[in-house]
C-alpha cells in the first residue's frame, strides 16, 4: 500500500512539473525566478494529491472490479470477453481506412472506433451470454445437447430449515448452490447469539452447510462478496440481479420482494406442496391423535407434511394411533385441512357430531 502511494505521488509530481513547464517558459528564466518556484510548487501539489488519492485510484477500484468479477457468472465473463474480442478485431479492420482522415481526426478516430466497438461487443456479449456460454459449453463437451451448470443463491431461512440438504441428497438439485459471505456471517451471528433459540438455529444452519459439503452431491460455493445494501434480504436480491440467478428461500417476504423485481424464486414450501400425497374423500389413513379439537369430541392429528387432520369423535384416541376414513378435504389460504372419522365409526354407521367449522 505504501509503495503504491509513493509510486502515485511520484507520477503526480512529474505530471505537475510537466504541466508547469508547459504553461510557463522556464527556458528563459533564472533558477531562482518566481516561475521556477511555481513549477516546483505545482509538482509538489500534484505529488501530495497523488499520495492522498492513491487508494481511490488503485486499491478501491481494484477491489470493486474484483468483487464484480467474482459476482459475475462464467457465462457473463465468457460472453463479455468474446464480444470485446470480436469488437476489437472489427476495430482493427476499420483502423486503416480511418487513419486516412485529415488532421488529428485521422490519429484519434481509429482509437475511438476500436474502443467503441470493443465496449459495444462486450455489452452485446454479456446480453447474449446465455446463448454464447451454451455454445461454448457445447463445443467443450463435444455435443450440442449439453445442459449448462445451474446456480442458485441460498438464503438463511432455507439453510436453517434443513430440507434443502435432503433435496440435494436425493439429486433433484443439480449445479452449484451459492452461499454469499453475508449469509454465512448471519448464520455465524445466530450461532454466537446469547438467545438460545437463535443460537440453535444458527448452529443448525452451519451443520446443514457442512453436511451438504461433505456429501458433495452438488457443489457448495462460498461467495466472498458483500454488495451494498441494508439487510441480508436486500443484498441477496441485489446479488441475484447481478448474477442473473434464482434465490432459494422459505421466507415469504423475501419471496414476494424478489418476484416483484423479476427474480426467479425457488421456494421449498412450494415444492413440498407440489409433491405431497393427494388425499381424497373415502381414503383411509392411520394417524396419531395428539390433542383435543376445537369442538367437543374432536381429536387433532397431523400428517408428515404438516397437514391438520380433524378426527370427529376422535378425542378418545388421544395419544394413540387410529385408522380413519377421510370424509372431506377443505382447502384454505393457509393450506388444507382434512376432516375424518374413525374407521370403526364409519363401519358402524355413526354420524359425526354436528359442528360448525
Amino acid at each position: 500500500m505504501v509503495f503504491l502511494r509513493i509510486l502515485v505521488a511520484l507520477i503526480g509530481w512529474f505530471v505537475g512539473f510537466y504541466l508547469g513547464a508547459s504553461l510557463l517558459d522556464v527556458s528563459t528564466v533564472t533558477p531562482l525566478s518566481n516561475q521556477v518556484y511555481v513549477v516546483l510548487l505545482l509538482g509538489t501539489a500534484c505529488a501530495i494529491l497523488g499520495w492522498l488519492g492513491a487508494p481511490y485510484v488503485t486499491v478501491r477500484p481494484a477491489r470493486v472490479i474484483a468483487n464484480r468479477i467474482q459476482a459475475t457468472s462464467a457465462g457473463d465473463l465468457i460472453g463479455g470477453a468474446l464480444g470485446a474480442g470480436f469488437g476489437l478485431m472489427l476495430g482493427l479492420f476499420l483502423a486503416f481506412p480511418l487513419s486516412f482522415l485529415p488532421g488529428d481526426l485521422g490519429r484519434f478516430a481509429p482509437i475511438v472506433g476500436a474502443a467503441i466497438l470493443g465496449l459495444g461487443g462486450a455489452a452485446a456479449g454479456a446480453i447474449k451470454r446465455s446463448d454464447i456460454a451454451a455454445f461454448v459449453r457445447d463445443l467443450r463437451a463435444g455435443r450440442r445437447d449439453h445442459v449448462g451448470e445451474e446456480r442458485a443463491l441460498l438464503d438463511t431461512s432455507v439453510i436453517i430449515d434443513g430440507r434443502v440438504a435432503d433435496v440435494v441428497k436425493s439429486r433433484f438439485i443439480r449445479g452449484t448452490l451459492v452461499v454469499p459471505r453475508f449469509v454465512l456471517g448471519e448464520l455465524q451471528h445466530f450461532a454466537d447469539s446469547s438467545d438460545g433459540s437463535k443460537r440453535e438455529r444458527g448452529r443448525r444452519g452451519l451443520e446443514m452447510l457442512a453436511k451438504m459439503q461433505k456429501e458433495a452431491t452438488v457443489r457448495i460455493e462460498l461467495l466472498d462478496v458483500d454488495p451494498p445494501g441494508i439487510g441480508a434480504d436486500n443484498k441477496l436480491v441485489s446479488l441475484a440481479r447481478q448474477m442473473s440467478v434464482p434465490i432459494m428461500t422459505n421466507d415469504y417476504g423475501l419471496n414476494r420482494v424478489a418476484e416483484l423485481q423479476g427474480i426467479t424464486v425457488l421456494n421449498l414450501n412450494d415444492l413440498a406442496k407440489a409433491v405431497r400425497p393427494v388425499v381424497l374423500p373415502s381414503d383411509e389413513l392411520t394417524v396419531r391423535v395428539i390433542q383435543e379439537g376445537k369442538e367437543p369430541g374432536q381429536g387433532v392429528a397431523y400428517l408428515e407434511d404438516g397437514t391438520m387432520v380433524v378426527v370427529e369423535n376422535g378425542v378418545r384416541y388421544q395419544g394413540s394411533e387410529v385408522a380413519v376414513t377421510v370424509m372431506r378435504v377443505l382447502q384454505t389460504v393457509g393450506g388444507r385441512m382434512i376432516f375424518a372419522q374413525p374407521k370403526s365409526d364409519v363401519a358402524e354407521g355413526r354420524r359425526p357430531r354436528a359442528a360448525s367449522h
